[in-house]
């Protein structure tokens, strides 16, 4: 397998489950993806976060702000892999409750991955809101 293969066999596998769960209110498989080296940001749809307190504090909340997941679909429309930094760019299709009420969006979402100790791990994303 590829270098471009095994990435995408992960992004499709390992992080679409982290980013289920986290809909469902698990913050901790997206967590546990996420460098534990700095710099680490996010420019998220909701809210920004720099570094691994704030980082911390972002992922905690937005797990108490999701639950009941009926539909997450990653539209993945570009990726690579150079070495060991890698990125993804595509389309995020939730329905979701945020904080009790149900809600249904898409997201553009970019991220981009380090590889450390032999695994793939983010260690920056930016979201946001697609606006018809």
């Amino acid at each position: 397998m590829t270098d471009r293969e095994d990435f995408l066999a992960w992004v499709q596998t390992t992080l679409y489950e982290a980013e289920r769960a986290l809909h469902n209110g698990n913050a901790a498989p997206r967590r546990a993806l996420w460098s534990r080296n700095e710099p680490v940001s996010v420019l998220g749809a909701w809210r920004n976060a720099y570094g691994q307190g704030e980082l911390d504090r972002l992922f905690a909340d937005l797990g108490r702000s999701f639950s009941d997941c009926t539909a997450y679909a990653f539209e993945l429309q570009a990726y690579d892999v150079v070495g060991d930094m890698a990125y993804t760019a595509g389309l995020e299709h939730t329905s979701a409750s945020v904080d009790g009420q149900p809600r249904t969006y898409t997201l553009r979402a970019t991220q981009v991955y380090r590889r450390e100790d032999g695994e793939w791990r983010v260690a920056h994303r930016h979201g946001d809101t697609v606006t018809e």
